[in-house]
């Protein structure tokens, strides 16, 4: 049984790539691509309805100005609760931050794995997501293992999202208003996210987080 793959990415050399390597494994077949995520459900529905639907949508999580990866995850997870199932969600992506791989195994990603990972490892990833299984990079797993065993407090996921948002520059009003909540909610994260990254102000608990590697690089 060949196991039918949907690739999402914004760039198409890279799908190209991806397609000739997962091509080159003995049972896998790249069926559909897509450049963001909405053109991706576009595709997991097309294919449903053709009634040759993907095994596993490998997805980026950076797509340009189209829909990113996590909200794309997000929506599949949704329509499965909704009685609309569609396949597991493995990221292939670059970025292996804690806000990146929170915010995509809380949208419902079945594994996570880096691009410059070995093919053969990929291969596996994907074979474990088609079977139902959790498939993380080593560094991935290293990560959120650390967040586990490291004696520092740990952002929360809700802590990592005000901290993105503030590297953005938004002030405290317009991040409550982004995650609506309150300003006193804003200040009394802010006030808990200065003393786990053990700074003072908005400017270096940005440059901390950025440090951890809890965000990108601003």
């Amino acid at each position: 049984m060949s196991v039918r793959i949907l690739l999402v990415d914004d760039h198409p050399v890279v799908r190209a790539g991806l397609r000739a390597m997962l091509s080159g494994f003995e049972g896998m077949t790249v069926v559909a691509e897509a450049a963001d995520g909405a053109a991706a459900l576009r595709e997991i529905d097309r294919l449903a309805a053709l009634g040759e639907p993907a095994d596993v949508v490998l997805m980026d999580l950076q797509m340009g100005a189209g829909m990113d990866g996590v909200t794309a995850t997000a929506r599949i997870r949704d329509n499965a609760a909704a009685g609309k199932p569609g396949p597991p969600v493995l990221v292939l992506t670059t970025y292996d931050t804690d806000a990146d791989i929170l915010a995509a195994v809380e949208a419902g990603a079945a594994g996570y794995m880096l691009k410059d990972a070995e093919p053969e490892k990929i291969r596996a990833a994907v074979l474990a997501a088609a079977s139902g299984e959790t498939a993380l990079a080593p560094e991935v797993a290293a990560r959120l293992m650390g967040r586990i065993r490291n004696p520092q407090p740990a952002l929360s996921a809700r802590e990592v999202q005000l901290v993105e948002l503030l590297a953005t520059g938004m002030a405290n009003k317009e991040i409550a208003r982004a995650l609506f909540i309150s300003e006193a909610t804003v200040k009394t994260h802010l006030v808990h996210i200065y003393a786990k990254l053990d700074v003072d102000n908005r400017t270096a608990a940005i440059a901390e987080a950025a440090r951890r590697r809890i965000i990108r690089t601003p």
